[in-house]
């Protein structure tokens, strides 16, 4: 696809529609809103702020578009939904989470739809799609990352239901949830005959935030300032079988589903923060004067942006090539990695070089491009280190698996 800071979309009308409606709302009804709340991307995020966002983008189409058509969506590709996530990305909008329902809401369920029962997607779901309802999702634990089988949260059998014990981390979303799909460890009996116990199962509960043994607590702030993570902590919390998702031993395969299309998905959201910081490096070498003439008549600093675009490029057409093959009904699983990969790695530089071509004026804490080298530093931890990234395509590549198409 052509390289623009502003992309069009010609050969898709529909997409090329959503795109431009999408800015529009953006860039004007959008940023008013955040205006008028004087919100900054460190405010702290009430449900009264939130809601009308996630019910104002379900009226206009764009909350939980990438669903399918009975579910109230438009059953986006995920080549239109990823384009239309580096749209919200690229927009330095301080509730841009809250536009497509990345957090709390469709995007942030994900694919745990297929998985619930009638009953839970009357109580659970379906109000999530409409706006009116928030999820969290709880897998991390301090001492359980990357290495998620080493949680310690379990669910003990009490009855035809389960008593859940433990402490969860990095719940995103989780200060304005209304519930949390939470993964626990199934607390299984010893073996009579004193054989070593079998491996460990998991499970997926649906666990009601303002449930007797459930406390939601303030949790870390990330470097971006974001207010929006908590602690769930779980005291002999009681939750009967209808909140059981899915099968018991179903909780890894639930909680770490899809994890190739998520992989990729993750990456187009970098790529619209890569390209801000871009647009604004440019803009900004056009008007700041130094020396009588335009800072970016310096040869240095038109290296630097050539340096910027080219590798927002290639790590733009990499992610769409990946996501095409996805489209196409393949599973780009090495790609997804080497997507994750090179766009976090490159986005991050775009971030750096940012701030250098601004100078001082890049190092002022709240300033844009300031922000975005947080942010953008964060997503080469966050969805899986660049290092577990580079482990895996080692290993395809040792391995030998089998190229796709």
């Amino acid at each position: 696809m052509p390289f623009s800071l502003t992309p069009g979309y010609d050969d898709n009308p529909r997409l090329a529609d959503l795109v431009g409606r999408l800015r529009t709302y953006l860039d004007g009804e959008l940023a008013a809103y955040e205006a008028d709340l004087g919100l900054t991307h460190e405010s702290v995020y009430t449900r009264s702020m939130l809601e009308p966002v996630w019910k104002r983008s379900r009226e206009l189409g764009f909350y939980g578009i990438h669903l399918p058509v009975e579910q109230g969506g438009q059953g986006l590709t995920f080549t239109e939904l990823a384009a239309l996530k580096e749209e919200v990305g690229a927009s330095g909008r301080v509730l841009q989470h809250s536009v497509l329902g990345e957090m709390g809401g469709p995007l942030r369920a994900g694919s745990i739809l297929q998985y619930a029962t009638d009953h839970q997607l009357e109580k659970y779901l379906l109000p999530v799609i409409r706006g009116e309802r928030a999820c969290c999702f709880s897998l991390t634990e301090t001492d359980a990352g990357s290495d998620v089988r080493a949680m310690r949260t379990t669910a003990t059998p009490d009855g035809e239901g389960w008593r859940l014990t433990g402490h969860k981390v990095f719940s995103s979303a989780g200060p304005f949830a209304d519930f949390s799909v939470l993964i626990a460890r199934m607390a299984e009996p010893e073996p009579e005959d004193g054989t070593p116990p079998g491996k460990p199962r998991f499970s997926a509960f649906l666990v009601d935030l303002d449930a007797p043994g459930v406390t939601v607590e303030a949790g870390e702030t990330p470097m971006s300032g974001e207010h929006i993570e908590s602690d769930i902590v779980l005291d002999d919390c009681y939750v009967g079988p209808g909140q059981l998702l899915g099968d018991v031993g179903d909780g890894l395969r639930i909680g770490l589903g899809r994890v190739t299309t998520n992989r990729l998905l993750h990456c187009p959201t970098a790529l619209g923060g890569a390209r801000r910081a871009l647009a604004l490096s440019v803009d900004f070498a056009r008007t700041r004067q130094v020396f009588g003439a335009p800072l970016g008549a310096l040869q240095s600093i038109q290296h630097k942006l050539a340096d910027m675009a080219a590798a927002y490029y290639a790590a733009r057409a990499m992610t769409y090539d990946a996501l095409a093959a996805l489209d196409a009904g393949d599973e780009p699983r090495t790609e997804a990695f080497m997507c994750k990969l090179f766009v976090a790695e490159n986005a991050f530089r775009i971030a750096d070089d940012a701030v250098q071509i601004h100078g001082k004026a890049g190092l002022v804490r709240g300033s844009e491009v300031e922000l975005l080298f947080r942010q953008l530093r964060m997503f080469r931890i966050l969805t899986g280190s660049s290092e577990i990234q580079r482990n895996a395509i080692a290993g395809s590549l040792l391995l030998g698996d089998r190229p796709r198409g």
